[in-house]
């Protein structure tokens, strides 16, 4: 399984690597992972990690700036696209269909590709111009998983919280999360 993973700048960068490691865990995943510069800089601010330490997660690190690299391509086959965390400016891009910088291209290929493209928008309150961007990516084939949070599955830690965020959007490029508690039922 090949899949393309997008960190964008909004809050919540850890997110986008709790994701990588669990990418990692997945046998014969291949990662092809794009940074932001805006979320370097949060990567920067709100963590101790460095990006050497998030890029070594992947299989394949390409520059936000290369509209040339083979993900840019349909031709170039994935199996889908996660962008965790989703600025607004991201999806107001892909919402347009504007695809200034690789994340944005990525995320276009795999709509006009019919290909499982998983938006996790970090935003909050969401203004009429983000809800109506959101529906148009919805619409287009996105599916928008925001990072809510969980009360049902006991979560009682801030990574408990993103693990539920993370199984959800990781079901829907068909990856089973073990760390993902299900609801059971009463």
């Amino acid at each position: 399984m090949r899949l393309i993973v997008g960190i964008s700048g909004a809050s919540g960068a850890v997110m986008g690597y709790r994701l990588l490691q669990a990418l990692g865990e997945v046998k014969d995943a291949e990662v092809h992972l794009i940074i932001s510069e805006g979320a370097a800089r949060t990567f920067a601010s709100e963590t101790e990690l460095s990006l050497a330490q998030v890029e070594a997660l992947a299989d394949v690190v390409h520059d936000d700036t290369n509209l040339a690299a083979s993900i840019a391509s349909g031709s170039y086959h994935t199996d889908g696209m996660l962008i965790v965390p989703c600025s607004m400016k991201t999806v107001a891009g892909i919402a347009s269909g504007y695809a200034e910088t690789l994340i944005q291209r990525a995320a276009d290929v795999c709509l006009k590709e019919g290909r499982p493209l998983v938006l996790v928008p970090r935003e909050m309150p969401l203004s009429r111009i983000h809800l109506r961007n959101l529906l148009e990516c919805a619409e287009s084939g996105c599916a928008i998983v925001p990072p809510m949070l969980t009360f049902y599955s006991g979560a009682g830690s801030l990574e408990e919280q993103i693990d539920h965020v993370l199984g959800k959007a990781l079901a829907r490029v068909g990856i089973n999360y073990d760390k993902f508690v299900r609801w059971q039922g009463l």
